[in-house]
């Protein structure tokens, strides 16, 4: 466990991770929070989704826009007036009752929900006195992140039935101010910048590299959207409410597991081979689950799946901070968390369409789609060719960033 007692071991270390968990809780509390809230209001199914898709699809175009930013600008400004505008859409959402108004304020949310993952994962370098630290910084992160989506959901059942609908909104609020300040306080998030670099308006976007990578996981993101649905098309056919819990709850503690265990180890392969070969431990996993076992081993085999998803992202992180554009890094965190976003959405809504094939035909699905992500990635071996090459003249830039 020595390369986590030197990640945390570092100044800011520890405040940095805690103070972003918490501004990052709402990233899982927030379409539970708002649904339930609807649902209280009386507002009809149909139109629920709808404005969670509208939730999901405003986070997902704010956040490489508010990234670029970030790499323009500095993290504090962006993260601390992002978290105020976001969460006075969901106070406002508090307070209103006609459709209209209330999609106008979930969509603000959305659009201004600060990058806090971005802003950490970019900060790293900087912080961390070496790249392998820095690997087990980012492995440590993909794991916690297991937390904000196990404990967010139970957050908000929690607040809803013991306060109301409202205060859980409010109580959603509260934590992505609270976290956002509090992390963009910390010296290293105050004297962060981005490397001068010159401006264009594709951004990171012109690395193939990246480009690669993203897709990667926008097929994981369509993978992760299945499990969603399928674990309530499962916890119905099984006739037991709860197991769509359990399974995602399983799902997630393997996730946590497998990214510790990435992190503590030393890895002599090259970035993208392990990237590759993680895929391939990813999707075998996945098929496991076409086998559609009775539940108590259902649940296994959803423990077992999600073992190589921490290491997949976190080794996806380090070849990111590596192929992005200088001066764009940011901005390439944020692409990650709307490809998969954006996946999510997809995965869930091809899942519904082939429900009525049965349970077999929805989990078929993220292992055939995951095959696709392997074959994308196969291709970052370029990746490990980059880094033997001799390093490129970097340009003159255009504009200086400043802060």
């Amino acid at each position: 466990m020595s390369g986590y007692r030197d990640c945390l071991g570092q100044k800011y270390s520890k405040y940095l991770i805690a103070t972003n968990l918490v501004g990052r809780l709402p990233n899982g509390m927030g379409p539970l929070a708002i649904a339930v809230y609807l649902r209280w209001k009386d507002v009809g199914y149909g139109t629920v989704g709808g404005l969670i898709a509208l939730y999901v699809v405003a986070t997902a175009v704010g956040g490489p826009v508010l990234g670029r930013i970030v790499d323009r600008r500095g993290q504090v400004a962006v993260l601390t007036v992002g978290s105020v505008l976001s969460a006075a859409g969901f106070a406002l959402l508090a307070v209103l009752d006609d459709t209209g108004p209330m999609a106008l304020a979930i969509l603000f949310s959305g659009l201004f929900t600060p990058p806090l993952e971005p802003c950490l994962r970019s900060l790293w370098p900087s912080v961390l006195p070496d790249e392998r630290t820095v690997a087990t910084a980012y492995a440590l992160d993909a794991s916690l992140q297991q937390i904000v989506f196990v404990s967010g959901p139970l957050l908000v059942t929690g607040i809803a039935a013991v306060a109301s609908p409202r205060a859980a909104l409010w109580f959603t609020a509260a934590a992505m101010v609270v976290g956002s300040v509090a992390f963009a306080c910390a010296r290293p998030v105050r004297e962060w910048r981005a490397e001068p670099h010159r401006a264009d308006w594709i951004g990171p976007l012109r690395s193939a590299p990246l480009r690669r990578i993203l897709t990667s996981l926008g097929c994981l993101g369509v993978a992760l959207g299945v499990f969603s649905v399928g674990s309530v098309a499962y916890a119905e056919h099984a006739d037991w409410p709860q197991l769509s819990g359990l399974l995602l709850g399983a799902n997630a503690v393997g996730a946590l597991v497998g990214g510790l265990v990435y992190g503590a180890a030393r890895w002599d392969l090259p970035a993208g081979k392990q990237f590759s070969r993680l895929l391939v431990g990813l999707m075998l996993c996945y098929c496991l689950l076409a086998t559609v076992a009775p539940p108590v081993v259902m649940i296994a085999l959803m423990g077992i799946a999600g073992v190589f998803l921490s290491p997949v992202l976190a080794c996806a992180f380090g070849i990111i901070g590596r192929v992005a554009p200088r001066g764009t890094v940011t901005e390439a965190f944020a692409w990650v968390v709307t490809v998969i976003l954006a996946g999510n959405a997809a995965g869930s809504a091809l899942a519904g369409a082939v429900e009525r094939y049965g349970l077999r035909a929805i989990y078929v699905m993220p292992g055939a789609v995951l095959l696709l992500s392997v074959l994308v990635a196969a291709t970052t071996r370029s990746v490990d060719e980059e880094d033997d090459a001799p390093a490129a003249p970097v340009p003159e830039p255009v504009a200086e960033v400043s802060g």
